[in-house]
């Protein structure tokens, strides 16, 4: 059985699959990289476009999705929900995901532990929640909700801490065990993420991985950015460093032994500079690699 046919079985150690975003709109990328992945990761914001007064998906990109829906599994990874806003999420993506859900076939959907709006108006970046109870249980019923309403798995993936961390009732790995455990969501874990966190705050990565419940974590993303004013940011531009794909590794063997793909996510306003075929054979390197 192939990797994409066991993401759709109930193995309980399913066989690991690779995917990469793509957000459309460049064929000869696409071309190069289909025949090394099993997963395709799309982000409805990126897909979409103005429609008088109101925003839509891009008809070309949905034409797209549905000739590979069939050879490979659609996955969705958003950035604009904004779960963690005390005023309510975003409508807008909700209205751009239900438009997608409508015309594509997709395995799961996943959305980033945090928020980009505050009273309504947009932050122009993502924060971290706080990492409190009261925050804990806003985003577990959000979570649950979005399970009910699409009727598939949902997914929240650890960003990237832009700022210091205020007083927690909760450490980092447990905030996403609490929020897993009471809503029955997934996990994404960015190990590139957890580096920028390493550098930039200190965080201990293996204390981390060592509390954190791996049942949870169905996909890992690995990226990687640049540094600037000696911090790293999460800006994927660059091919994944080794140090990335060797965390991944050890995160897959030890930790998420049931997670059931891999990601490799870079920017499309990074491809002129990464190359088709130096993206092409990075996926290629990891079919090839034993992850477990």
């Amino acid at each position: 059985m192939n990797s994409a046919a066991n993401l759709l079985s109930h193995d309980p150690r399913p066989a690991l699959g690779v995917g990469v975003s793509y957000e459309g709109r460049d064929p000869a990328l696409l071309e190069m990289m289909l025949p090394h992945v099993d997963i395709i990761e799309v982000t409805p914001e990126t897909m979409s476009v103005a429609d008088g007064d109101r925003i839509s998906l891009d008809k070309a990109i949905l034409a797209e999705l549905k000739n590979i829906d069939r050879e490979k599994t659609i996955v969705v990874h958003g950035v604009s929900l904004s779960i963690g806003s005390h005023d309510g999420w975003s409508p807008t993506y909700l209205h751009l995901l239900d438009e997608l859900m409508d015309q594509v076939r997709v395995r799961w959907h996943s959305e980033h532990l945090g928020y980009t709006r505050v009273d309504g108006e947009h932050l122009g970046i993502m924060l971290a929640m706080p990492r409190s109870e009261q925050a804990a249980e806003l985003v577990a019923q959000r979570a649950w909700c979005l399970q009910q309403r699409y009727g598939l798995p949902f997914l929240l993936e650890n960003i990237v801490h832009v700022v210091p961390d205020c007083p927690a009732d909760y450490t980092d790995a447990g905030f996403l065990n609490a929020v897993a455990r009471d809503s029955g969501c997934g996990l994404i874990l960015d190990v590139y993420n957890l580096e920028c966190d390493e550098h930039n705050h200190a965080l201990d990565i293996q204390a981390f991985l060592a509390e954190l419940d791996g049942r949870h974590v169905k996909e890992l993303h690995v990226a990687c950015g640049v540094k600037h004013n000696g911090l790293m940011l999460d800006v994927h531009s660059r091919l994944p460093r080794p140090c990335t794909m060797d965390l991944a590794q050890q995160v897959l063997r030890e930790v998420a032994t049931e997670a059931e793909v891999i990601v490799y996510e870079f920017m499309p306003e990074a491809v002129p500079g990464l190359g088709n075929a130096a993206i092409a054979n990075t996926l290629q390197q990891m079919r090839q690699r034993e992850w477990r």
